[in-house]
């Protein structure tokens, strides 16, 4: 009689015994092979995440200052000028300190806080602005600076050139 023994408690006796076949583990060289597989794709699969990630952070920067432009127009509508630039985009979001425009205005203009650009940055606001646009409204990009190119570009109605 055989009996296969998984522990020490099912010994019979007189029984011929057998061991219970081991289960084997990963070697080190499969770790070593999985892990160099796992690097590879990596190293393939993520410079086009990070550039799908700077792309939709211009997109976003472009959404939100189309946004913040409709609030700047609302505003003019309703004051009948566009906010100083001591005022700044704040007097979106609160009453103007002039009493004059403080009348006239129906506020605020966007839900919320200005918001800041996907890279964590005030966007920057200014009169005039480039091109006969009556106000400058932009992000200074990745790097926080102005100018650059491809990521660290200037993105929306950008100043006019002194």
């Amino acid at each position: 009689m055989n009996v296969c023994v998984i522990g020490e408690r099912f010994l019979i006796p007189g029984a011929t015994v057998t061991r219970a076949p081991r289960t084997r583990g990963f070697t080190l060289i499969e770790m070593l092979v999985v892990l160099v597989i796992v690097g590879l794709l990596a190293g393939l699969i993520g410079p086009r995440l990070f550039g799908k990630v700077d792309s939709s952070r211009v997109q976003t920067a472009e959404t939100q200052i189309k946004m913040v432009k409709g609030a700047l127009d609302t505003f003019r509508l309703d004051v009948g000028r566009y906010p100083t630039e001591a005022e700044g985009l704040a007097v979106l979001a609160r009453q103007p300190e002039d009493e004059r425009a403080r009348n006239r205005w129906r506020g605020p203009y966007l839900d919320g806080d200005i918001p800041l650009d996907p890279w964590g940055s005030p966007y920057q606001y200014g009169i005039p602005g480039a091109n006969d646009q009556p106000v400058a409204l932009y992000s200074l990009g990745a790097d926080g600076k102005l100018g650059g190119e491809g990521n660290d570009a200037d993105i929306g109605l950008l100043p006019r050139a002194r």
